[in-house]
């Protein structure tokens, strides 16, 4: 028996997103543990799963549009314009339970409920890239040829994170 691991596909392809949103670290150090956001650049990188041809018959990993479908659009319905809370930050909890979201909200009270995505994870650039790649990536990528490999999220210019699946744990259909 061959326990060699099979090389992962050479070729890959890559889109990117922007999208804005808040978060705040909670534990950090400093500002960051503050309420703020950022103008987020999520790029993802698709790649053949194991077993499959690098490329289709055109020569595509998998065409543009169909990243941008299926994970472009996952980051405009969920992410854009909201504030990622991490659902076991109690200052974040306090904040809700504070603005009364237990009763019966009123309009207000409804935007702001509305605005939170509460995450399983501190949302840091590093969190949201591995939850990306290992939650959303096979949810939206199911039944294709290809996985998300690999997601570089770009809080500023300057800053970013880039979570790369490991190989060992690469699957195939």
């Amino acid at each position: 028996m061959n326990n060699q691991p099979q090389l992962q596909s050479p070729i890959t392809a890559r889109r990117y997103h922007d999208i804005s949103c808040g978060h705040r670290v909670h534990g950090h150090e400093s500002k960051c543990a503050h309420l703020h956001g950022h103008n987020y650049r999520v790029h993802f990188t698709v790649a053949a799963k194991q077993g499959y041809q690098s490329v289709d018959g055109l020569g595509r990993v998998l065409d543009f549009s169909v990243i941008k479908s299926e994970l472009c659009m996952w980051l405009e319905e969920n992410w854009d314009h909201k504030f990622l809370a991490w659902d076991q930050d109690s200052y974040m909890k306090g904040i809700y339970d504070d603005l009364g979201m237990h009763s019966a909200m009123d309009a207000h009270q409804i935007m702001f409920a509305n605005s939170i995505v509460w995450v399983p994870f501190n949302p840091t650039a590093e969190n949201m890239a591995m939850y990306l790649v290992e939650e959303i990536g096979p949810r939206q990528l199911a039944g294709m040829a290809v996985e998300l490999i690999e997601v570089t999220i770009e809080e500023t210019a300057k800053c970013w994170a880039t979570y790369t699946k490991p190989f060992a744990r690469r699957e195939s259909l």
